[in-house]
């Protein structure tokens, strides 16, 4: 493949010669084709004087006007489009007239989406918990904007927008962005924050909302909005601890919307409204975790940004550092440690299965010259980026030293994009002039960016919550069920994150003694399994079901792949599937069947998974 650009080498777009500084949408949302269908409106910035063509991303995108607005009267511009490189796109030329001069360019782009494009979801009435209405949805990170919209699809570019979009008038569309105005069928839609491509999101369906603080609300279908209330109902407390950790709330609203099961991530932290999954609904809060992760993401992400995915970690690290910060700030020091110890059970599971074959891949910085950016995601970025932030805040004094460095450095990028390199020097110039200076030689760079596997140094952690799950885990996997059966150990009461944290240990474990049915179901028994509505518990149960091999279960595993199309969950389950020769049929006649219902994104990466691909 190589790399397209200079900037990012996942995008055609040329931001260091011309910028995005806004655009207009002027949609129709067309259920009947499955399409969007009308115009954009860019305003650019032309950094360079001469520049004879625009290059934009685009994929499965059907142009059919582009035009140059200027000085009151409209230039048709030539176009055309390059042939498809796989899971990346094509490339979008617009022709400029020489001596085209640096300043401000107006471009209108025609066009509408392919029904099946890679950002957009479908749902047909029958897929919506309602039955009556259908359903849409959008997903652009990492690189699907450009099947939505030609544009500039790379995090080195933000910009502001508005969208008109026309939709079924019995319907709510709800964007990644305030609402201006709403009339029957029509909704106008401001944000005035720049942002990346990959934030550009809209959802319609038959959508209702409930307050659940100051400027907070949880959007949803009817029939679960008001269990979603419940679940979410310590989002404004969230808010406002982020806010004392990172600074000022920029973007106004913050709303949730639980989304249909065929979403494929746990949470997307869309500016204004986050996405999350229903997978989140345990009946206890016990999973909302995740909306402090999306809320972490208003500053880093969304806020500061990485100037293309290789840089990843920049986003996700931070956000898992930031979220561990609220949950222990909520919930105490013990369960901060303890998450991120959690947190390196389930980098070590991705290191040993999903990346085995591509060690690279497990560095902090990656090299995307050759795979897209949805190849190479993984909990990398996250866990290990996340356990690097906290080496150095040990290293430079703890919290009460750290926390004012990361407020400084948001302060410092913020609505910038930003690389690796920015961040190293932000950390030398906050520290250098101060009693700390000398850490700045003790930290190893090229070690902790460079580096394959798990991180060079895992800082010291309470381990008194996690060391409850080891033993645990240890006993399990060490005894018998006749042994077990008597023993007062397994009895221990332990909290839901220690279950979920212990059964992920329990499948980390090379050899586990007598996994048999019976063992299985004294599993079960022994802390309430079949009962659990809760998806992380539910997950790791039927991956020790897989385990054991237990091939009359096969169809309650294959329920619950089907359950829903969130990739944390539907991609280890199909990877333990295809490593299980009597099973592996039946899984691949599975996915196939329900292969349509899922995201792009999600279906492409379960097919490699499967070995389809």
């Amino acid at each position: 493949m190589g790399r397209l650009g200079v900037v990012d080498p996942s995008s055609y777009s040329q931001p260091d010669l011309i910028t995005t500084e806004h655009s207009a949408l002027n949609w129709k949302v067309d259920f009947g084709a499955t399409k969007i269908q009308g115009s954009v409106l860019h305003r650019f910035k032309v950094l360079t004087a001469n520049l004879d063509k625009i290059l934009l991303d685009v994929r499965d995108i059907n142009v059919t006007n582009a035009t140059l607005l200027a000085g009151g009267s409209e230039l048709p511009i030539n176009f055309f489009i390059s042939d498809a490189v796989d899971d990346i796109g094509q490339k979008l030329t617009l022709e400029l007239p020489s001596g085209t001069a640096k300043g401000s360019l107006t471009v209108r782009i025609d066009y509408e989406t392919s029904s099946s494009a890679s950002g957009l979801q479908w749902l047909n009435p029958a897929q919506t918990l309602g039955k009556e209405h259908p359903y849409m949805f959008s997903q652009c990170q990492a690189i699907h904007a450009r099947s939505v919209i030609p544009c500039q699809d790379t995090p080195a570019v933000k910009f502001t927008y508005d969208a008109t979009v026309e939709h079924p008038s019995e319907l709510t569309a709800l964007m990644s962005a305030l609402i201006d105005k709403k009339e029957p069928g029509k909704t106008l839609f401001k944000q005035e924050v720049p942002i990346p491509a990959y934030l550009v999101a809209i959802a319609i369906g038959k959508l209702v909302s409930r307050p659940l603080g100051e400027n907070s609300s949880v959007w949803a279908e009817e029939a679960i909005v008001d269990a979603c209330a419940e679940e979410f109902s310590e989002t404004a407390t969230m808010l406002k601890t982020a806010s004392e950790l990172c600074g000022p709330y920029v973007w106004k609203q913050y709303d949730l919307l639980v989304m249909p099961p065929s979403f494929p991530y746990g949470g997307m932290e869309n500016p204004c409204l986050t996405f999350v999954t229903p997978t989140l609904l345990a009946g206890d809060k016990s999973l909302a975790d995740v909306v402090a992760h999306e809320i972490a993401h208003s500053w880093t992400g969304n806020l500061v940004t990485n100037k293309n995915f290789e840089h990843f970690w920049l986003n996700e690290g931070f956000t898992v550092f930031v979220e561990s910060k609220i949950v222990g700030r909520m919930q105490g020091a013990k369960e901060l440690d303890f998450k991120m110890l959690s947190n390196l059970t389930d980098l070590q599971e991705c290191i040993r299965t999903q990346l085995n074959k591509t060690p690279e891949l497990t560095k902090l910085v990656v090299d995307l010259s050759s795979c897209g950016p949805d190849d190479a995601f993984s909990s990398v970025p996250y866990i290990k980026g996340s356990t690097f932030l906290r080496y150095l805040e040990d290293l430079f004094g703890g919290p009460t030293v750290f926390e004012p460095f990361l407020r400084d450095y948001l302060k410092k990028y913020a609505y910038k994009s930003i690389e690796t390199k920015d961040f190293q020097s932000a950390l030398y110039d906050y520290f250098i002039d101060t009693d700390k200076k000398d850490k700045l030689s003790v930290v190893d760079w090229d070690l902790w960016l460079k580096t394959e596997g798990m991180p060079p140094v895992i800082p010291k952690f309470d381990e008194s919550l996690a060391n409850v799950t080891k033993e645990l885990a240890t006993l399990w996997s060490s005894k018998s069920v006749a042994d077990l059966a008597g023993n007062a150990e397994i009895k221990k009461t332990i909290s839901i994150h220690q279950l979920i944290d212990f059964l992920g240990k329990l499948i980390e474990c090379k050899d586990i003694v007598d996994l048999t049915e019976s063992k299985i179901n004294l599993l079960e028994s022994t802390y309430n399994l079949k009962s659990s509505k809760n998806a992380e518990i539910r997950f790791r149960l039927n991956r020790l079901i897989i385990r054991a091999g237990l091939i009359k279960r096969l169809d309650e595993v294959l329920e619950f792949a089907n359950s829903n199309f969130r990739m944390k969950f539907c991609r280890p389950i199909y990877r333990d599937l295809a490593g299980w020769p009597e099973a592996k049929p039946a899984a691949i006649r599975n996915f196939l069947s329900v292969k349509d219902q899922m995201m792009a994104v999600c279906s492409h990466t379960v097919e490699k998974d499967l070995g389809l691909k």
